[in-house]
């Protein structure tokens, strides 16, 4: 069987285009080229949560999930890694990040290799990555790498000056996260055809059959 991961890759950026997505993109094909490096193949698919914000909203007010964010939700539960991204609002995470963070299943990121990005307008709030992101995470058991990728305005520079830092550190993190990948085995996506996929969860008919996800 072939070797191949997949990568869900969350950008919380509110504009178009949005920094917050340039720099997870950047960070999925660094990652994706590290696993290639090792002979691994990789797909990486993206949400942007602004997609999908009323229907978050709608989550936190009525306690489920609409069909097309259980799909994402679901999607990135069942990834090999994450990508997220968010901008800096006020020296913390947006509210928008939060909320999603606050509608994800508490287990559904049990020992999941996690890469952090951030921007903001300055490199003043570099330090939110650690201070303010990394705890989810870790709050939710999932396996941040040691490097959290920050850009800030003056990291998307014209000049290769510029932009030389930004890309050391993506480097630096990508590789990370496809050494944390690497070193897991590849996660087997039951098939929703089989029946063992659900006698062998222990949920009964019940839930299976009215949908209540995480009960």
């Amino acid at each position: 069987m072939t070797d191949t991961r997949r990568i869900a890759v969350v950008s919380a950026g509110l504009s178009t285009p949005s920094s917050s997505r340039m720099l997870a993109d950047r960070l999925a094909a660094a990652t994706v080229a590290g696993l290639g490096e090792r002979g691994i193949e990789a797909t990486a698919e993206a949400f942007e949560l602004r997609d999908y914000a009323h229907d978050i909203t709608n989550n936190l007010l009525a306690g489920f999930a609409p069909p097309e964010l259980e799909i994402m939700l679901t999607r990135i539960a069942t990834a090999d890694a994450l990508i997220v991204v968010t901008p800096i609002f006020s020296t913390s995470y947006s509210g928008l990040f939060k909320s999603f963070i606050d509608i994800l299943d508490r287990e559904s990121l049990t020992g999941k290799p996690v890469l952090i990005g951030a921007n903001a307008g300055t490199a003043r709030h570099s330090l939110a990555i650690d201070y303010a992101i990394r705890p989810l995470f870790a709050y939710l058991h999932a396996e941040p790498v040691s490097t959290g990728v920050f850009a800030a305005s003056s990291d998307w520079g014209g000049k290769e000056d510029d932009v030389a830092p930004l890309s050391a550190r993506i480097d630096r993190g990508a590789r990370e996260l496809a050494a944390a990948i690497a070193a897991k085995p590849q996660r087997v996506e039951a098939d929703p055809f089989d029946p063992d996929t659900y006698l062998g969860s222990g949920k009964g008919f019940g839930h299976l059959l009215g949908g209540l996800a995480g009960e």
